[in-house]
């Protein structure tokens, strides 16, 4: 077991909502930006764990899109909340799992004795390239930011196991096309703007991903050791509506997972952490809980986590 604990989170939504017949989404109002509902996030995450910025080693920006071309979101927080000190900051992106990647990777680092304590914030502007002729993903989508502060400990909580795998067969049914090497802004026209906007094909990355989510949670299982009934929780990416047919199809009871597609909606990168954030404060999940963070993400990524709360 990899030795870290979560010592604090924290979380920031907008206060603009929509609503989609009995669904809620979050959308940022006009002139607020990512930063600032992390910066806010980062205020909670930071007390919450009775730190200082300055006790911080090291910011990770679990993030699926940037905020600009360069630099890195990470470094773009740091001017925000740790201007004036010299704390490395760098972004990881696996889209919709980023999270559950810069926590994985954060283990390994505070194992290794070179951090003591990392933060990680993750969040997306979903509202800034929706495409409002493509309704299932429009109505899907919301803007958050969380922060949790990750710290060296001895032996009471820490990462159990941890397997991410990408099956690039589903490279192209969820992307942005437009805006970055490939395709740069300078070539936006009138007949290729779609191109600019988020475009999934649901049905597809249903499929491939029920495909082969059972197959990965079984090989992961059994490399751990473990089954369903031996964690206490999951926390599962909010992808969409399917959520629930997925972890039917899975074996895991619903009193065992959280489930806010309708409070929520996707909220990419943040989605599980918001998850895990909400569980720690309504008491679902305790100290000494063994929980699994687990989602599928762009790319086809699927990704997982096990450890000790």
């Amino acid at each position: 077991m990899r030795n870290i604990r979560i010592t604090g989170c924290g979380a920031a939504l907008p206060e603009n909502t929509v609503h989609f017949g009995d669904q809620t989404r979050y959308r940022m109002k006009d002139g607020q930006t990512l930063l600032d509902l992390a910066e806010m996030a980062v205020k909670e995450a930071l007390d919450n764990a009775g730190l200082s910025i300055e006790n911080i080693d090291l910011i990770i920006g679990g993030t699926a899109t940037p905020l600009q071309a360069i630099p890195c979101n990470a470094s773009l927080l740091h001017e925000r909340i740790a201007k004036g000190t010299s704390i490395p900051a760098f972004d990881v992106n696996s889209s919709c799992t980023s999270f559950i990647t810069a926590l994985d990777m954060s283990s390994y680092l505070i194992d290794s004795g070179n951090y003591k304590n990392i933060l990680i914030f993750s969040g997306d502007t979903a509202s800034a390239a929706l495409n409002p002729s493509q309704k299932e993903s429009y109505e899907l989508f919301s803007d958050t930011a969380t922060a949790f502060v990750v710290s060296a400990c001895h032996g009471e909580s820490g990462v159990i196991s941890s397997k991410q795998c990408t099956f690039s067969e589903g490279v192209h049914d969820t992307e942005i096309r437009g805006g970055c090497g490939l395709m740069t802004a300078f070539k936006m026209t009138d007949e290729n703007k779609e191109d600019y906007y988020f475009d999934m094909k649901g049905k597809r990355v249903l499929k491939l991903a029920a495909k082969k989510i059972p197959d990965f949670l079984e090989e992961f299982l059994s490399e751990t050791g473990t089954n369903i009934d031996d964690i206490d929780f999951f926390i599962p990416h909010q992808a969409s509506k399917a959520l629930r047919l997925i972890m039917d199809r899975l074996g895991v009871p619903k009193e065992k997972y959280i489930d806010r597609v309708k409070e929520w909606g996707n909220m990419i990168s943040a989605a599980i952490p918001m998850g895990l954030y909400t569980a720690i404060h309504e008491g679902t999940v305790k100290r000494g809980d063994k929980i699994a963070l687990f989602g599928t993400a762009a790319g086809l990524t699927i990704n997982m986590l096990y450890m000790i709360y």
